[in-house]
């Protein structure tokens, strides 16, 4: 028997147990630096006035509350797994800006791009926004008590079913 036919049902047994890991690591990482990313920011908002000031984004004393506000929140909702689709949104857009406008000058091929951390966190947040929280969510905890009332199975367009996921 080949080695490959062996160790294959073993590796498919073990994705199978370990699928709610990814979701839950991507989520739990970036709610983590958001919320502490958002904390410091709202603490220090003169000194992030004056550094959005220096980029020219404009109205810099409206957009830095706002866009620490939002690291902060949506970091939170992230780090306990509810509404975290929606509240990836958000935090995609601040991520975008920030390679905008900090990061500008800093950008000259793609290979820049991808070197960025900026843009990790748009693709994992990308992942969260299309997979979803994972089952170690407050998300998921609502759907299976939503479900469980009406009788229904709510989300399972969101989450197809092992076999169609090979």
């Amino acid at each position: 028997m080949n080695r490959l036919t062996i160790i294959e049902p073993l590796l498919v047994a073990l994705r199978a147990r370990l699928r709610f890991l990814p979701p839950t690591l991507a989520r739990l990482t970036l709610g983590w630096v958001f919320l502490l990313s958002g904390w410091g920011k709202l603490h220090h908002l003169p000194d992030v006035i004056d550094f959005f000031a220096s980029l020219g984004i404009p109205a810099p004393q409206l957009q830095a509350p706002f866009a620490s506000g939002v690291e902060f929140v949506c970091g939170a909702l992230l780090l306990a797994g509810l509404f975290s689709r929606l509240a990836a949104v958000p935090l995609v857009v601040v991520m975008v800006v920030a390679i905008a406008t900090a990061r500008a000058a800093e950008l000259a091929s793609l290979g820049d791009l991808f070197g960025f951390i900026e843009y990790l966190y748009i693709v994992l947040l990308a992942y969260v926004a299309i997979e979803g929280p994972g089952p170690l969510s407050l998300d998921a905890l609502v759907r299976g008590r939503l479900a469980a009332r009406t009788g229904s199975s709510l989300g399972s367009a969101a989450r197809p079913a092992a076999s169609v996921r090979a």
